[in-house]
């Protein structure tokens, strides 16, 4: 995947379709970007090793009492919570195999929370600017803080989260009548990486919503976390946390976006977009957005749609993210997210085909969709 994104930058300036100095502005609106996805992947992966998904995850299972069905709906807030705070790729990466062996443990069907997972990594994630990474991008074109983010986008995101959890608690109804036996309290290995860990990974909310800058609010809680562990566990902290070469394929893709837009595809995309600011516009935005999404996956999407999108206004942007973020979810490859948790699924024996997962998008996507893009237009104007 890297490879692609340095192949594609690479060709966009070797052949001079993208110009020095447009590459140049491409990479210094990045940069805040590739700053927060380092800080915020390493701030995850060290939680994961604190093992923080693992005993929430175990406590969810105890507080369920054996009640399947209401386990299911603590797994979406831990899923919902993790989506919000750490974003989509960390649910989809660290909790997909925790809910797994999870369900395995219990001896409960894994389908229902795989899916559950994967779906509110994808709709959960429009609260804050940190909780995808279109919606970073969205924020820096926007001139908004954090918290006015999250006051235009908190009604959209809990329509998104409610409807998920509905729809997917409906299909799953009869397997979440089971019953499970409660396990036993977990263990916890080093109680001060777990409550330092927990800690950094929920201050990002107070941080963000008095407005702190979303990369420099990560980093410094992704620093603290480091040096925590530099003290009691110095053998964790090594090169692989940092993702570099998810680094190299967004900044890649982005330059290789600005060369499309470049060389007419600006007029393509302003003749299906629109113009208006209507709910019937809001509609036609979203939906191009999660169509685009779910043909070329949604980062992409979104950075070829967003300066039509932005010139109409704050509130055809933050439709296009409600396209991006909710409707990337009938092909396989329409996230990232969604591909990451295919493999999770694959490696602890969970397989989920493209025509099922397309089914049930295909029915789903369509009301998520529209009652999410109508609730844009309640808050999305303040």
């Amino acid at each position: 995947m890297w490879q692609a994104g340095s192949v594609a930058a690479l060709v966009c300036l070797v052949t001079g379709l993208l110009p020095l100095d447009a590459a140049g502005d491409v990479t210094r609106r990045m940069a805040p970007i590739l700053l927060f996805l380092v800080a915020i992947t390493v701030l995850a992966e060290l939680a994961e090793v604190a093992k923080v998904f693992d005993v929430a995850a175990l406590h969810s299972s105890r507080l369920a009492r054996g009640r399947t069905g209401l386990l299911f709906l603590l797994v979406a807030l831990l899923a919902t919570v993790t989506t919000v705070l750490l974003g989509l790729d960390t649910t989809a990466v660290l909790l997909t195999p925790v809910v797994l062996s999870m369900s395995v443990q219990l001896d409960l069907p894994a389908m229902p929370f795989a899916l559950m997972t994967v779906w509110l990594a994808n709709t959960a994630s429009l609260l804050l600017p940190v909780s995808n990474l279109t919606n970073l991008l969205a924020l820096d074109r926007l001139g908004l803080r954090p918290h006015e983010f999250a006051a235009r986008m908190w009604l959209p995101a809990v329509v998104a989260v409610v409807l998920t959890v509905g729809l997917l608690g409906l299909r799953h109804h009869r397997l979440l009548r089971v019953r499970y036996t409660v396990p036993a309290r977990p263990r916890v290995e080093d109680p001060v990486l777990l409550a330092s860990s927990a800690l950094a990974c929920l201050g990002l909310v107070p941080a963000l919503l008095l407005g702190g800058d979303p990369p420099v609010v990560v980093t410094v809680a992704a620093a603290a976390l480091v040096a925590v562990f530099a003290v009691r566990r110095p053998r964790v902290l090594r090169f692989g946390l940092v993702p570099w070469r998810l680094a190299v394929f967004v900044l890649g893709l982005a330059l290789a976006v600005e060369t499309v837009l470049r060389h007419g595809g600006s007029q393509v995309v302003a003749s299906v977009t629109g113009e208006g600011t209507g709910a019937a516009d809001l509609l036609q935005v979203a939906g191009v957005g999660a169509a685009a999404s779910n043909l070329v996956n949604n980062l992409p999407a979104y950075l070829v749609i967003e300066p039509q999108a932005a010139d109409g206004g704050d509130i055809r942007l933050l439709a296009l993210l409600v396209g991006t973020n909710v409707g990337p979810m009938v092909l396989l490859w329409g996230s990232l997210a969604t591909l990451l948790w295919r493999e999770r699924c694959r490696a602890r024996g969970v397989e989920v085909s493209a025509r099922q997962f397309a089914t049930l998008g295909l029915v789903g996507v369509p009301i998520v969709l529209v009652a999410t893009t109508l609730a844009l237009t309640v808050t999305g104007g303040a």
